[in-house]
Protein backbone atom coordinates (compact mmCIF):
# COMPACT_ATOMS: atom_id res chain seq x y z
CA UNK A 1 0.00 0.00 0.00
CA UNK A 2 2.74 2.48 1.05
CA UNK A 3 4.80 1.41 -2.16
CA UNK A 4 1.39 2.71 -4.16
CA UNK A 5 0.86 5.98 -2.50
CA UNK A 6 4.62 6.68 -3.38
CA UNK A 7 3.66 6.07 -6.80
CA UNK A 8 0.71 7.74 -7.18
CA UNK A 9 2.74 11.01 -5.42
CA UNK A 10 5.30 10.54 -7.94
CA UNK A 11 2.80 10.97 -10.62
CA UNK A 12 1.16 13.86 -9.59
CA UNK A 13 4.43 15.78 -9.02
CA UNK A 14 5.19 14.72 -12.38
CA UNK A 15 2.29 16.19 -14.22
CA UNK A 16 2.51 18.89 -11.91
CA UNK A 17 5.95 19.71 -13.14
CA UNK A 18 5.09 19.42 -16.83
CA UNK A 19 1.64 21.63 -16.12
CA UNK A 20 4.59 24.57 -14.88
CA UNK A 21 6.58 23.71 -17.55
CA UNK A 22 4.42 23.98 -20.49
CA UNK A 23 3.03 27.47 -18.49
CA UNK A 24 6.25 28.99 -18.83
CA UNK A 25 6.76 28.23 -22.35
CA UNK A 26 3.58 29.43 -23.39
CA UNK A 27 4.69 32.61 -21.41
CA UNK A 28 8.00 32.96 -22.83
CA UNK A 29 6.37 32.37 -26.35
CA UNK A 30 4.62 35.82 -26.12
CA UNK A 31 7.59 37.67 -26.47
CA UNK A 32 8.58 36.18 -29.60
CA UNK A 33 6.50 37.02 -32.83
CA UNK A 34 4.46 34.32 -35.07
CA UNK A 35 6.13 31.80 -32.92
CA UNK A 36 4.26 28.44 -33.75
CA UNK A 37 2.49 27.15 -30.97
CA UNK A 38 4.08 24.76 -28.57
CA UNK A 39 3.51 21.00 -29.18
CA UNK A 40 3.43 19.81 -25.33
CA UNK A 41 0.38 17.96 -24.92
CA UNK A 42 -1.21 18.74 -21.14
CA UNK A 43 -1.24 17.01 -18.17
CA UNK A 44 -2.88 13.83 -18.76
CA UNK A 45 -5.81 12.39 -16.41
CA UNK A 46 -4.80 8.91 -16.29
CA UNK A 47 -3.29 8.03 -13.27
CA UNK A 48 -0.63 5.90 -15.49
CA UNK A 49 2.79 7.24 -14.58
CA UNK A 50 4.40 6.73 -17.73
CA UNK A 51 3.20 10.52 -19.49
CA UNK A 52 4.14 11.39 -22.95
CA UNK A 53 5.53 14.91 -22.75
CA UNK A 54 5.03 15.32 -26.99
CA UNK A 55 1.82 13.93 -29.26
CA UNK A 56 2.41 13.70 -32.59
CA UNK A 57 1.62 15.92 -34.82
CA UNK A 58 -0.22 14.87 -37.74
CA UNK A 59 0.16 16.92 -40.96
CA UNK A 60 -2.55 15.65 -42.38
CA UNK A 61 -5.89 14.71 -41.48
CA UNK A 62 -8.24 13.08 -44.09
CA UNK A 63 -11.57 14.48 -44.94
CA UNK A 64 -14.52 12.49 -43.86
CA UNK A 65 -15.69 11.66 -46.89
CA UNK A 66 -12.33 9.23 -47.54
CA UNK A 67 -13.55 6.85 -45.90
CA UNK A 68 -14.90 4.24 -47.11
CA UNK A 69 -14.08 5.01 -50.41
CA UNK A 70 -13.30 2.03 -53.18
CA UNK A 71 -12.80 3.75 -56.61
CA UNK A 72 -10.16 6.25 -56.07
CA UNK A 73 -10.71 9.93 -56.15
CA UNK A 74 -7.64 11.65 -55.95
CA UNK A 75 -9.43 15.07 -55.39
CA UNK A 76 -11.06 14.74 -52.18
CA UNK A 77 -7.89 14.05 -50.54
CA UNK A 78 -6.99 17.90 -51.01
CA UNK A 79 -6.56 19.87 -47.95
CA UNK A 80 -4.67 22.89 -46.51
CA UNK A 81 -2.84 22.78 -43.61
CA UNK A 82 -0.44 25.49 -41.97
CA UNK A 83 3.26 24.90 -41.06
CA UNK A 84 5.70 26.97 -39.58
CA UNK A 85 8.50 28.50 -42.30
CA UNK A 86 11.47 30.19 -41.90
CA UNK A 87 12.36 33.96 -43.99
CA UNK A 88 15.44 33.40 -45.29
CA UNK A 89 17.49 35.87 -47.59
CA UNK A 90 17.80 34.75 -51.05
CA UNK A 91 21.58 35.09 -51.25
CA UNK A 92 21.70 32.81 -48.25
CA UNK A 93 19.20 29.79 -49.16
CA UNK A 94 21.37 27.39 -50.11
CA UNK A 95 23.48 27.31 -46.85
CA UNK A 96 20.50 27.70 -44.90
CA UNK A 97 19.05 24.75 -46.98
CA UNK A 98 22.00 22.57 -46.18
CA UNK A 99 22.41 23.79 -42.15
CA UNK A 100 18.73 23.00 -42.21
CA UNK A 101 18.88 19.23 -43.75
CA UNK A 102 17.02 17.59 -40.66
CA UNK A 103 14.45 20.31 -40.13
CA UNK A 104 13.08 21.04 -43.18
CA UNK A 105 9.71 19.32 -44.47
CA UNK A 106 10.10 15.79 -46.05
CA UNK A 107 7.28 15.62 -48.46
CA UNK A 108 6.38 13.68 -51.97
CA UNK A 109 6.65 16.41 -54.39
CA UNK A 110 6.41 19.34 -52.06
CA UNK A 111 8.92 22.28 -52.64
CA UNK A 112 10.89 23.46 -49.04
CA UNK A 113 11.28 26.70 -50.44
CA UNK A 114 8.47 29.25 -51.72
CA UNK A 115 8.12 33.00 -52.67
CA UNK A 116 7.95 35.43 -49.52
CA UNK A 117 4.79 36.35 -48.61
CA UNK A 118 5.12 39.86 -50.03
CA UNK A 119 6.95 39.04 -52.98
CA UNK A 120 10.18 40.21 -52.20
CA UNK A 121 12.85 38.99 -54.63
CA UNK A 122 15.40 39.36 -51.81
CA UNK A 123 14.10 37.17 -49.43
CA UNK A 124 12.14 33.28 -49.79
CA UNK A 125 10.59 31.24 -47.10
CA UNK A 126 11.82 27.77 -45.77
CA UNK A 127 8.94 25.52 -44.98
CA UNK A 128 9.60 23.06 -42.17
CA UNK A 129 8.56 20.09 -40.66
CA UNK A 130 6.37 20.86 -37.26
CA UNK A 131 7.22 17.38 -36.31
CA UNK A 132 10.55 18.53 -35.70
CA UNK A 133 10.06 22.36 -35.11
CA UNK A 134 7.37 23.84 -32.96
CA UNK A 135 9.32 27.25 -31.69
CA UNK A 136 13.23 28.67 -32.11
CA UNK A 137 13.77 26.61 -29.03
CA UNK A 138 13.31 23.57 -31.68
CA UNK A 139 17.02 24.14 -33.07
CA UNK A 140 20.27 23.13 -31.95
CA UNK A 141 23.21 25.06 -31.37
CA UNK A 142 24.93 24.66 -34.75
CA UNK A 143 21.19 25.42 -36.32
CA UNK A 144 20.97 28.48 -34.16
CA UNK A 145 24.07 29.64 -34.77
CA UNK A 146 24.36 29.04 -38.54
CA UNK A 147 21.01 31.02 -38.37
CA UNK A 148 22.13 33.99 -36.72
CA UNK A 149 25.52 33.97 -39.38
CA UNK A 150 23.32 34.22 -42.47
CA UNK A 151 20.55 36.91 -41.13
CA UNK A 152 17.99 34.70 -40.41
CA UNK A 153 15.19 36.75 -38.42
CA UNK A 154 14.67 35.34 -35.26
CA UNK A 155 10.93 34.64 -35.44
CA UNK A 156 8.95 31.79 -36.98
CA UNK A 157 6.25 32.49 -39.88
CA UNK A 158 2.77 30.96 -41.15
CA UNK A 159 2.58 29.12 -44.54
CA UNK A 160 -0.25 27.95 -45.93
CA UNK A 161 0.04 24.29 -47.81
CA UNK A 162 -1.72 22.57 -49.76
CA UNK A 163 -1.46 19.04 -49.95
CA UNK A 164 -2.98 17.15 -52.73
CA UNK A 165 -2.93 13.20 -53.26
CA UNK A 166 -0.07 13.54 -54.79
CA UNK A 167 1.87 14.50 -51.42
CA UNK A 168 0.63 11.63 -49.52
CA UNK A 169 2.36 8.78 -48.70
CA UNK A 170 0.78 5.39 -49.25
CA UNK A 171 -0.15 5.05 -45.94
CA UNK A 172 -1.63 7.84 -45.31
CA UNK A 173 -3.95 7.24 -48.58
CA UNK A 174 -4.63 3.73 -47.26
CA UNK A 175 -4.97 4.77 -43.62
CA UNK A 176 -7.83 6.85 -44.56
CA UNK A 177 -9.75 5.06 -47.27
CA UNK A 178 -10.18 1.69 -44.97
CA UNK A 179 -12.17 1.20 -42.12
CA UNK A 180 -11.12 2.24 -38.81
CA UNK A 181 -9.23 -0.23 -36.44
CA UNK A 182 -8.62 -2.98 -39.55
CA UNK A 183 -5.34 -3.44 -40.63
CA UNK A 184 -3.74 -1.56 -43.41
CA UNK A 185 -1.25 -2.86 -45.26
CA UNK A 186 0.95 -0.78 -48.75
CA UNK A 187 3.52 -3.90 -48.48
CA UNK A 188 4.24 -5.35 -51.29
CA UNK A 189 7.02 -7.99 -53.18
CA UNK A 190 8.74 -6.18 -56.04
CA UNK A 191 9.62 -8.19 -58.92
CA UNK A 192 10.42 -6.11 -61.70
CA UNK A 193 7.75 -3.93 -62.79
CA UNK A 194 5.21 -5.89 -60.56
CA UNK A 195 4.15 -5.59 -57.21
CA UNK A 196 2.76 -8.53 -55.75
CA UNK A 197 0.19 -8.15 -52.50
CA UNK A 198 -0.99 -10.75 -50.09
CA UNK A 199 -4.15 -8.97 -49.23
CA UNK A 200 -6.37 -9.82 -46.95
CA UNK A 201 -10.30 -10.74 -46.63
CA UNK A 202 -11.48 -7.04 -45.24
CA UNK A 203 -9.06 -5.56 -47.75
CA UNK A 204 -10.47 -7.23 -50.91
CA UNK A 205 -13.29 -4.91 -51.14
CA UNK A 206 -10.39 -2.05 -51.69
CA UNK A 207 -8.09 -3.97 -53.51
CA UNK A 208 -8.33 -1.89 -56.75
CA UNK A 209 -7.70 1.20 -54.89
CA UNK A 210 -5.25 -0.23 -53.37
CA UNK A 211 -3.56 -1.55 -56.65
CA UNK A 212 -3.96 2.08 -57.97
CA UNK A 213 -2.33 3.57 -54.83
CA UNK A 214 0.71 1.29 -54.92
CA UNK A 215 1.19 2.06 -58.37
CA UNK A 216 1.08 5.50 -58.26
CA UNK A 217 3.34 5.52 -55.37
CA UNK A 218 6.50 3.41 -56.35
CA UNK A 219 8.02 4.92 -59.78
CA UNK A 220 8.81 1.83 -62.10
CA UNK A 221 5.37 -0.38 -61.00
CA UNK A 222 3.01 -0.67 -63.56
CA UNK A 223 1.48 -3.49 -62.61
CA UNK A 224 0.03 -4.94 -58.95
CA UNK A 225 -1.24 -7.88 -58.76
CA UNK A 226 -2.64 -10.45 -55.48
CA UNK A 227 -2.72 -13.60 -54.93
CA UNK A 228 -5.99 -15.69 -55.27
CA UNK A 229 -5.16 -18.88 -53.42
CA UNK A 230 -2.48 -21.11 -51.61
CA UNK A 231 0.59 -22.65 -53.71
CA UNK A 232 -1.04 -25.39 -54.72
CA UNK A 233 -0.69 -26.48 -57.67
CA UNK A 234 1.84 -28.93 -59.38
CA UNK A 235 4.31 -26.80 -60.68
CA UNK A 236 3.70 -24.24 -57.81
CA UNK A 237 2.81 -21.11 -60.05
CA UNK A 238 -0.28 -19.75 -57.59
CA UNK A 239 -3.48 -18.06 -59.54
CA UNK A 240 -3.45 -14.33 -59.50
CA UNK A 241 -5.38 -11.29 -59.96
CA UNK A 242 -4.56 -7.56 -61.40
CA UNK A 243 -5.14 -5.09 -59.89
CA UNK A 244 -4.05 -2.47 -61.15
CA UNK A 245 -2.15 -1.75 -64.45
CA UNK A 246 -0.75 -3.83 -67.33
CA UNK A 247 -1.55 -7.74 -67.71
CA UNK A 248 1.99 -8.19 -68.50
CA UNK A 249 3.37 -11.08 -66.55
CA UNK A 250 6.58 -11.62 -68.32
CA UNK A 251 9.30 -9.12 -66.07
CA UNK A 252 13.13 -8.86 -65.35
CA UNK A 253 14.55 -8.62 -62.20
CA UNK A 254 18.56 -8.39 -61.07
CA UNK A 255 19.61 -10.53 -57.56
CA UNK A 256 23.08 -10.30 -56.86
CA UNK A 257 24.06 -9.17 -59.86
CA UNK A 258 22.36 -11.56 -61.92
CA UNK A 259 19.74 -10.77 -64.48
CA UNK A 260 16.84 -13.29 -64.66
CA UNK A 261 13.95 -13.13 -66.87
CA UNK A 262 10.18 -14.82 -66.86
CA UNK A 263 6.77 -14.87 -66.22
CA UNK A 264 5.99 -14.60 -63.01
CA UNK A 265 2.41 -15.90 -63.36
CA UNK A 266 3.37 -19.31 -64.30
CA UNK A 267 6.65 -19.59 -62.39
CA UNK A 268 7.88 -19.81 -58.86
CA UNK A 269 10.18 -16.55 -58.18
CA UNK A 270 10.67 -15.25 -54.13
CA UNK A 271 12.37 -12.46 -54.01
CA UNK A 272 13.16 -12.79 -49.76
CA UNK A 273 15.42 -15.71 -50.89
CA UNK A 274 17.81 -13.58 -52.19
CA UNK A 275 20.28 -13.56 -49.18
CA UNK A 276 19.46 -17.18 -48.59
CA UNK A 277 20.18 -17.73 -52.36
CA UNK A 278 23.97 -15.30 -51.89
CA UNK A 279 24.93 -17.68 -48.77
CA UNK A 280 24.99 -20.90 -50.22
CA UNK A 281 26.09 -20.02 -53.75
CA UNK A 282 29.00 -18.34 -51.68
CA UNK A 283 30.43 -21.70 -50.71
CA UNK A 284 30.74 -22.75 -54.25
CA UNK A 285 33.91 -22.53 -55.64
CA UNK A 286 35.35 -22.81 -59.00
CA UNK A 287 35.93 -25.96 -60.36
CA UNK A 288 33.61 -27.52 -58.14
CA UNK A 289 30.26 -29.44 -59.16
CA UNK A 290 26.63 -28.18 -58.65
CA UNK A 291 23.48 -30.32 -58.39
CA UNK A 292 20.05 -27.84 -58.27
CA UNK A 293 17.50 -30.81 -58.01
CA UNK A 294 14.50 -27.98 -58.24
CA UNK A 295 16.26 -25.05 -59.81
CA UNK A 296 13.30 -23.23 -60.91
CA UNK A 297 14.25 -20.56 -63.27
CA UNK A 298 18.10 -20.51 -61.73
CA UNK A 299 18.54 -18.67 -58.89
CA UNK A 300 21.33 -20.96 -57.49
CA UNK A 301 22.61 -22.18 -60.20
CA UNK A 302 23.30 -19.55 -62.75
CA UNK A 303 25.16 -17.03 -60.19
CA UNK A 304 27.13 -21.00 -59.19
CA UNK A 305 28.48 -21.14 -63.06
CA UNK A 306 28.94 -17.36 -63.37
CA UNK A 307 31.52 -18.40 -60.39
CA UNK A 308 33.15 -21.39 -62.28
CA UNK A 309 31.66 -24.48 -61.17
CA UNK A 310 29.67 -27.03 -63.16
CA UNK A 311 26.19 -27.06 -62.99
CA UNK A 312 23.78 -29.91 -63.64
CA UNK A 313 19.76 -27.71 -63.26
CA UNK A 314 16.51 -29.48 -62.94
CA UNK A 315 12.83 -28.52 -62.52
CA UNK A 316 9.99 -30.59 -63.38
CA UNK A 317 8.16 -27.37 -64.93
CA UNK A 318 8.49 -26.38 -68.35
CA UNK A 319 8.20 -23.11 -68.42
CA UNK A 320 10.69 -22.87 -65.01
CA UNK A 321 13.11 -25.30 -67.42
CA UNK A 322 12.41 -22.97 -70.51
CA UNK A 323 13.34 -20.01 -68.39
CA UNK A 324 15.84 -21.32 -66.72
CA UNK A 325 17.36 -22.11 -70.25
CA UNK A 326 16.85 -18.61 -71.14
CA UNK A 327 18.70 -17.02 -68.28
CA UNK A 328 21.99 -19.21 -68.73
CA UNK A 329 21.77 -17.74 -72.17
CA UNK A 330 21.39 -13.96 -71.38
CA UNK A 331 23.91 -14.25 -68.14
CA UNK A 332 26.54 -16.13 -70.87
CA UNK A 333 26.98 -19.00 -68.92
CA UNK A 334 24.83 -21.50 -70.76
CA UNK A 335 28.04 -23.95 -71.68
CA UNK A 336 28.33 -24.28 -67.42
CA UNK A 337 24.38 -24.87 -66.86
CA UNK A 338 23.24 -28.07 -68.32
CA UNK A 339 19.54 -28.28 -67.89
CA UNK A 340 16.74 -31.11 -67.22
CA UNK A 341 13.13 -30.90 -67.31
CA UNK A 342 12.36 -33.99 -65.03
CA UNK A 343 11.11 -35.50 -61.72
CA UNK A 344 13.09 -34.57 -58.87
CA UNK A 345 13.78 -38.22 -57.84
CA UNK A 346 14.12 -39.31 -61.32
CA UNK A 347 16.87 -36.88 -61.64
CA UNK A 348 18.58 -37.75 -58.78
CA UNK A 349 18.48 -41.19 -59.82
CA UNK A 350 19.38 -40.60 -63.42
CA UNK A 351 21.71 -37.74 -64.29
CA UNK A 352 23.00 -36.87 -61.18
CA UNK A 353 23.94 -41.05 -60.35
CA UNK A 354 25.36 -40.88 -63.80
CA UNK A 355 28.05 -38.40 -62.93
CA UNK A 356 28.37 -38.73 -58.97
CA UNK A 357 31.12 -42.09 -59.70
CA UNK A 358 33.15 -39.72 -61.80
CA UNK A 359 33.18 -37.15 -59.33
CA UNK A 360 33.81 -38.24 -56.15
CA UNK A 361 37.13 -39.39 -57.24
CA UNK A 362 38.59 -35.77 -58.02
CA UNK A 363 39.28 -33.26 -55.79
CA UNK A 364 36.84 -30.68 -56.05
CA UNK A 365 33.85 -30.33 -53.88
CA UNK A 366 30.65 -31.57 -55.24
CA UNK A 367 26.74 -30.15 -53.58
CA UNK A 368 23.30 -30.65 -54.26
CA UNK A 369 20.77 -28.06 -53.34
CA UNK A 370 17.16 -29.41 -52.77
CA UNK A 371 14.72 -26.18 -52.44
CA UNK A 372 11.51 -27.39 -52.18
CA UNK A 373 10.62 -26.81 -48.70
CA UNK A 374 7.29 -28.79 -48.81
CA UNK A 375 8.65 -31.64 -49.89
CA UNK A 376 12.56 -31.19 -50.49
CA UNK A 377 13.38 -33.44 -47.41
CA UNK A 378 10.98 -36.18 -48.44
CA UNK A 379 12.97 -36.68 -51.39
CA UNK A 380 16.54 -37.77 -49.53
CA UNK A 381 15.09 -41.51 -49.52
CA UNK A 382 16.62 -41.33 -53.39
CA UNK A 383 20.02 -41.10 -52.13
CA UNK A 384 19.78 -44.47 -50.48
CA UNK A 385 22.13 -47.02 -51.60
CA UNK A 386 22.40 -44.97 -54.92
CA UNK A 387 25.63 -46.12 -55.70
CA UNK A 388 28.04 -49.58 -55.47
CA UNK A 389 30.27 -49.82 -52.11
CA UNK A 390 33.51 -47.84 -52.87
CA UNK A 391 36.36 -46.11 -50.51
CA UNK A 392 35.55 -42.53 -51.92
CA UNK A 393 36.26 -39.96 -49.72
CA UNK A 394 34.66 -36.82 -51.81
CA UNK A 395 31.21 -37.16 -50.98
CA UNK A 396 28.99 -34.51 -51.61
CA UNK A 397 27.18 -31.66 -49.33
CA UNK A 398 23.67 -31.67 -49.01
CA UNK A 399 21.61 -28.45 -48.74
CA UNK A 400 17.78 -29.32 -47.89
CA UNK A 401 15.11 -27.34 -47.13
CA UNK A 402 11.91 -27.38 -45.47
CA UNK A 403 9.64 -26.43 -43.14
CA UNK A 404 8.57 -26.16 -39.70
CA UNK A 405 6.10 -25.16 -37.29
CA UNK A 406 7.36 -27.28 -34.41
CA UNK A 407 8.80 -25.41 -30.98
CA UNK A 408 11.99 -26.64 -31.94
CA UNK A 409 12.34 -26.41 -35.57
CA UNK A 410 16.24 -27.29 -35.69
CA UNK A 411 15.40 -30.29 -34.22
CA UNK A 412 12.16 -31.34 -36.20
CA UNK A 413 13.93 -30.44 -39.95
CA UNK A 414 17.08 -32.83 -38.81
CA UNK A 415 14.46 -35.54 -37.28
CA UNK A 416 12.67 -35.34 -40.42
CA UNK A 417 15.48 -35.25 -42.55
CA UNK A 418 17.15 -38.06 -40.39
CA UNK A 419 13.80 -40.18 -40.96
CA UNK A 420 13.49 -40.00 -44.82
CA UNK A 421 17.56 -40.47 -45.37
CA UNK A 422 17.16 -43.63 -43.20
CA UNK A 423 20.44 -42.73 -40.94
CA UNK A 424 20.79 -40.16 -38.42
CA UNK A 425 21.98 -36.84 -38.72
CA UNK A 426 22.15 -35.23 -34.77
CA UNK A 427 25.77 -33.70 -34.79
CA UNK A 428 26.51 -34.55 -38.34
CA UNK A 429 25.31 -31.78 -40.08
CA UNK A 430 24.09 -27.75 -39.58
CA UNK A 431 20.93 -26.11 -39.92
CA UNK A 432 20.52 -22.47 -41.09
CA UNK A 433 17.27 -20.00 -40.49
CA UNK A 434 16.27 -18.61 -43.64
CA UNK A 435 13.44 -16.93 -42.73
CA UNK A 436 10.10 -16.70 -40.89
CA UNK A 437 7.26 -17.69 -43.19
CA UNK A 438 4.22 -16.80 -41.10
CA UNK A 439 3.55 -17.04 -37.52
CA UNK A 440 5.22 -20.27 -36.10
CA UNK A 441 6.19 -21.28 -39.41
CA UNK A 442 10.13 -21.33 -40.18
CA UNK A 443 11.96 -22.01 -43.32
CA UNK A 444 14.95 -23.78 -42.81
CA UNK A 445 18.10 -25.26 -44.30
CA UNK A 446 19.68 -28.67 -43.63
CA UNK A 447 23.24 -29.10 -44.84
CA UNK A 448 25.10 -32.35 -44.24
CA UNK A 449 27.94 -34.57 -45.68
CA UNK A 450 25.88 -37.46 -47.56
CA UNK A 451 26.93 -40.14 -45.13
CA UNK A 452 28.47 -43.56 -47.11
CA UNK A 453 26.09 -45.78 -45.33
CA UNK A 454 23.76 -43.97 -47.15
CA UNK A 455 25.16 -43.76 -50.54
CA UNK A 456 26.78 -46.71 -51.23
CA UNK A 457 25.78 -50.57 -50.89
CA UNK A 458 26.16 -53.78 -52.02
CA UNK A 459 24.84 -54.78 -55.33
CA UNK A 460 21.39 -56.62 -54.58
CA UNK A 461 20.59 -53.60 -52.65
CA UNK A 462 21.90 -50.96 -54.67
CA UNK A 463 19.55 -52.32 -58.11
CA UNK A 464 16.76 -52.88 -55.74
CA UNK A 465 16.47 -49.28 -54.68
CA UNK A 466 17.37 -47.80 -58.51
CA UNK A 467 14.17 -49.94 -59.83
CA UNK A 468 11.63 -49.50 -56.94
CA UNK A 469 9.00 -47.53 -58.44
CA UNK A 470 8.72 -43.67 -57.41
CA UNK A 471 6.18 -42.42 -54.87
CA UNK A 472 2.95 -40.91 -56.32
CA UNK A 473 3.92 -37.73 -53.88
CA UNK A 474 7.22 -36.73 -56.30
CA UNK A 475 4.29 -35.31 -58.61
CA UNK A 476 3.90 -32.16 -56.75
CA UNK A 477 7.32 -31.36 -56.95
CA UNK A 478 7.61 -27.64 -57.44
CA UNK A 479 10.10 -24.72 -59.03
CA UNK A 480 11.46 -23.27 -55.72
CA UNK A 481 10.13 -22.10 -51.78
CA UNK A 482 7.46 -20.38 -50.57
Amino acid sequence: MTSFLTHGRDCRMLRLIIRVFSQVQTRNKVKVSSVWPTLISPAPTSTNCAVNTSMEHKLYKPPPQVRGMTSLDKEVFAQTITIPALRVPTRFINKVMKSLKKSTIQRPGVCKVVQDKEDSPDFKLVLLDPHRVSSLNSFSELESEALRSFDVLEELQYYDLRLTYENLKSEEVLEAVLPLGQDVTSAFSRVGHIAHMNLRDHQLPYRNLIGQVIMDKNPGVTCVVNKTNMIDSKYRNFKMEVLAGEENMVTKVKENGVTYEFDFSRVYWNSRLSTEHQRVVQLVKRGDTVFDVFAGVGPFAIPAAKLGATVLANDLNPESYKWLQHNSKINKVEGKVKTFNMDGREFIRGPLKKELPTLLKGKSAVHVVMNLPALALEFLDAFRGLLYQENEENVPTVHCYGFSKDDNPEKDVVDKASQSIGFPLENRCSVHLVRNVAPNKEMMCVSFTLPKEVLFSPNDAQTESSEEPAPKRQKHETADST
